[in-house]
C-alpha cells in the first residue's frame, strides 16, 4: 500500500467522493483526494526527490476551507496549502491557489510547518485530459518546488464516502 493511500486511511474521516460535484468544483468540499498519475519533479531546498516521487498525489480540503496539495517520495510527504478562497481563474480551464504555507511529514503523519509564499496552478483533474498540477514556494530559509501530471479520468461513480459509526 502506498504512502498517500495510507493516508487516505489515516484521513478517512474527512474523505468525500462526489464524483460528478468534484468535476465541477475541483478541489472541492471537505475531504481527501488521491489523484493517479506521474510526479515529474519535487524540490526541497537543494535536495532534488524527483526520482522517488510517487505516481500518486493528494489532495486534501480542510473543513476551515484550507487546501493541500500533498506530494510523497521515499517515506516523506511535502504539502503546499492555502486558503481555497484565494482560488482564483487563470487561463481557460486552469485556476492558481495562493500558498501560506508548507508542511512536512514521514509516513502517514504531518510533523513540520513553515510559513511560506507561492501558488499552485492546476486544471480539472476530472475532465479526461491528463492535467498538470504545479506548486512553486519559497520560505524564508528554503524553496519548495512540485510537479505533477493526472491520468485525467474521474473516480468510479460507485465510490462512496465512508459511514460514520
Amino acid at each position: 500500500m502506498g504512502k498517500v493511500s495510507r493516508i487516505s486511511c489515516a484521513l478517512a474521516a474527512f474523505f468525500l467522493v462526489a464524483s460528478g460535484a468534484m468535476a465541477q468544483n475541483f478541489p472541492g468540499p471537505p475531504g481527501l483526494i488521491a489523484l493517479p498519475g506521474k510526479c515529474s519533479k519535487l524540490v526541497v531546498g537543494k535536495l532534488d526527490a524527483s526520482k522517488g516521487c510517487k505516481g500518486e498525489l493528494a489532495t486534501v480540503t480542510g473543513p476551515d476551507g484550507t487546501v493541500t496539495f500533498i506530494f510523497t517520495s521515499e517515506g516523506k510527504m511535502l504539502g503546499f496549502g492555502g486558503d481555497g478562497r484565494t482560488v482564483r481563474p487563470t487561463t481557460p480551464g486552469n485556476a492558481r491557489l495562493t500558498l501560506n504555507m508548507v508542511s512536512t511529514g514521514v509516513g502517514t503523519k504531518m510533523t513540520g510547518q513553515v510559513e511560506a509564499s507561492g501558488f499552485c496552478t492546476f486544471g480539472n483533474p476530472y475532465s479526461g485530459k491528463p492535467t498538470t498540477i504545479e506548486c512553486t514556494a519559497k520560505s524564508k530559509d528554503s524553496a519548495f518546488t512540485g510537479s505533477f501530471k493526472t491520468n485525467g479520468k474521474a473516480p468510479p461513480a460507485n465510490t462512496k464516502a465512508p459511514s460514520k459509526k
